[in-house]
């Protein structure tokens, strides 16, 4: 975006490192600064690790008995991210057996127009259509709804092919159907999410937006990964909470991501990792103050417009654009759950090891979302507008966050027994030693009652059995939680640490695009 045409910008969004990708678009002090930050957290996680390995092997009593606490805080965290999920999952279903459409009833929202951006990427004509399909069938008038296909001039023929068959059965159903293509090899862009949900912002906000007269302050953007499938109320409910939001404008809406759209069909390992993603967002959804904007989300035009959109040099562009939105409007904007659900596609490939891969990449692909926590420092201590006790929180909660993602399951499950393989002769010969792995083993038991209420929530969460799965299904799926300890470790700690590291090094990753199937 060129000088002139960001005079609609937000002041601070004018400055020219607000869309730092990373620390190789600055220069001088400022990138040096930026490549510290970038360190911190792959060097915390690292230090951690090492630390509790090397106090085993040379403070054995000192290991054990933080071996202890820590158990004992794994046990109070797990009871208390419990009791939110159990609370969310309770606040989930009321919202969805309530009518929406009567609900809004009480407000003039005729003036409101969605724009949904679908960005696509070789996806199967199946998993494109089913979203389209569902969008068709939503309680809500379907001529206030912008569609846009944004496809990728990398896969040019394949974009074209798709949009012309979805733009012949299902663009008469909206108020606009728009296809969009990115162009290939932009300077200083990522072939990504960003940079094309970004190009595809501004086509229809030339072809469709400004053609039409229509007010960006009255335009909600809500932006799908291409599997997601809307359940019937989920724009009723979106304009509830935009009509009564204290300040819509500086807010963006987030739903509860479901990855049930072909949960009978993956393997069990898929679905434990896709769940436990799911009750990660549910828990944040009892806790506001923590969220950033995740996947499928939706916010005003306006505020799009006042930042330029997604950044398009960047793979976590989905909680990146609420960091943008935050630090650009001076500290006051923030996440409105919707504790509504959408549903998306648990990751799965044909083969069991070729899911097990997709799994790893995906995950280290959100991981990789520590690079915001490096925007989020920077900024901090650039603008001074921001209250300082906000910046203070707001870092420390981030920062534990992306810590303990990293370092909690190794250390639970890995490190815990440290002390006892390190720890020497003198200490072995100790009723510390005795006592330490019957300690942590029923501590460690305490807390995976946690996976009862995780198993129960999960089966009230998954679409009705088709015919040609048995009944025997059911079981499985309750007994699947068992592998949570293993998944912590190999989808959630090492993807962390290897993202983390890849950033500590400057090993920058690009966006890793998830194969969908049916």
């Amino acid at each position: 975006m060129s000088a002139p045409e960001q005079n609609h910008l937000l002041p601070y969004a004018r400055r020219s490192d607000f869309h730092v990708g990373r620390a190789t678009n600055l220069e001088g002090k400022r990138r040096f600064f930026y490549r510290v930050l970038e360190v911190l957290p792959g060097l915390a996680s690292w230090s951690t690790l090492i630390g509790v390995v090397l106090l085993s092997v040379y403070a054995p009593f000192i290991a054990a008995y933080f071996v202890i606490a820590f158990a004992l805080y794994w046990v109070l965290k797990t009871a208390f991210l419990s009791y939110h999920l159990r609370y969310n999952w309770r606040r989930l279903r009321h919202h969805m057996s309530l009518d929406w459409s009567d609900m809004v009833a009480r407000f003039s929202y005729g003036h409101l127009h969605h724009v949904v951006i679908l960005p696509f990427y070789k996806e199967p004509v199946a998993v494109i259509e089913a979203s389209l399909k569902a969008l068709s069938q939503v309680k809500y008038d379907p001529k206030k709804i912008i569609i846009v296909l944004a496809g990728e001039a990398r896969a040019e023929n394949h974009a074209h092919e798709i949009g012309a068959e979805m733009q012949a059965k299902y663009g008469s159903r909206f108020g606009h159907f728009l296809l969009t293509v990115h162009p290939a090899n932009v300077p200083g862009e990522m072939a990504g999410k960003g940079s094309n949900a970004s190009y595809a912002a501004e086509q229809v906000r030339k072809e469709v937006l400004d053609k039409n007269q229509l007010s960006y302050t009255d335009t909600i953007v809500s932006i799908f990964d291409i599997d997601t499938v809307l359940y019937p109320d989920y724009f009723n409910c979106l304009v509830w909470h935009f009509m009564t939001a204290e300040n819509p404008l500086k807010s963006s809406f987030q739903p509860v991501p479901i990855f049930n759209n072909n949960i009978w069909e993956a393997p069990a390992i898929s679905r434990v990792v896709a769940m436990s993603s799911t009750f990660w967002e549910m828990v944040q959804q009892e806790r506001p103050e923590r969220m950033a904007t995740f996947s499928s989300h939706s916010v005003s035009f306006q505020a799009l417009y006042e930042v330029g959109y997604w950044q398009s040099n960047m793979v976590s562009e989905d909680s990146r654009i609420f960091w943008n939105l935050l630090v650009a409007n001076d500290g006051k904007y923030s996440v409105i759950p919707l504790s509504y659900p959408v549903s998306m596609d648990a990751n799965a490939a044909p083969h069991l090891w070729q899911t097990i891969g997709q799994i790893y990449k995906q995950h280290r692909r959100w991981t990789y979302g520590v690079e915001n926590l490096c925007y989020i420092l920077y900024h901090f201590t650039q603008n001074k507008n921001i209250p300082l006790r906000q910046r203070v929180n707001v870092a420390l909660q981030q920062a534990e966050g992306y810590w303990s993602l990293v370092t909690n399951p190794i250390m639970l499950f890995i490190l815990g027994w440290a002390p006892i393989f390190l720890g020497g002769q003198e200490f072995h010969q100790t009723v510390l030693s005795y006592n330490l792995p019957i300690v942590v083993r029923d501590l460690l038991i305490l807390a995976m009652f946690g996976l009862v209420i995780s198993s129960v929530i999960s089966l009230s969460l998954i679409p009705p059995r088709p015919h040609t799965a048995s009944r025997f299904r059911y079981l499985v799926m309750a007994l699947q939680w068992i592998m949570v300890p293993a998944t912590m470790i190999v989808f959630s700690a090492i993807p962390g640490l290897d993202a983390q590291t890849r950033l500590m090094f400057g090993k920058y990753m690009g966006f890793w695009v998830t194969p969908k199937t049916r």
